[in-house]
C-alpha cells in the first residue's frame, strides 16, 4: 500500500489550472525527493517533475517547464504540483512518489512499491 495520497484533479479547460495535492504518511517524508509522475490512457508513465527533501532542487521535464511548479510544506508532509496553462496532453493520471534521478529522467525510488489511487486530470473543453 502506497504512502501516498494523491488529490486535487478535475475536469478543467485548456489554459486553466490546477493544483495538486501529494500526501504522505511517512515519518522521514524530509529525507526524500519527492516526484510527480503521470500516466496517460495507452501509455507509459512519465515522471514531470520532482522536489528534493529541503526543497531547494527542482526538476521539470521539458513538457511541463514554465507551466508546472512543484513546492513542499514539510511541515504538513505534503508536496504540490501547481499547473498552469493546460493543455489537452496533459490529461492523464498524476501520481506522486519518492524519487530519483538517472541520466536526466526521473524513476520511482522505490520501483517495486504499489502506486497510490492517482487523481485524474482531464483536460478538455
Amino acid at each position: 500500500q502506497s504512502q501516498f495520497v494523491e488529490s486535487g484533479g478535475g475536469l478543467v479547460q485548456p489554459g486553466g489550472s490546477l493544483r495538486l495535492s501529494c500526501a504522505s504518511s511517512g515519518d522521514t517524508f524530509d529525507d526524500y525527493a519527492i516526484g510527480w509522475f503521470r500516466q496517460a490512457p495507452g501509455k507509459e508513465y512519465e515522471g514531470i517533475s520532482c522536489i528534493s527533501g529541503s526543497g531547494d532542487m527542482k526538476f521539470y521535464t521539458d513538457s511541463v517547464k514554465g507551466r508546472f511548479t512543484i513546492s513542499r510544506d514539510n511541515a504538513k508532509n505534503t508536496v504540490y504540483l501547481q499547473m498552469n496553462s493546460l493543455k489537452p496532453e496533459d490529461t492523464a493520471v498524476y501520481y506522486c512518489a519518492a524519487a530519483t534521478i538517472i541520466g536526466g529522467v526521473l524513476y520511482r525510488l522505490y520501483s517495486d512499491d504499489s502506486w497510490g489511487q492517482g487523481t485524474q486530470v482531464t483536460v478538455s473543453s
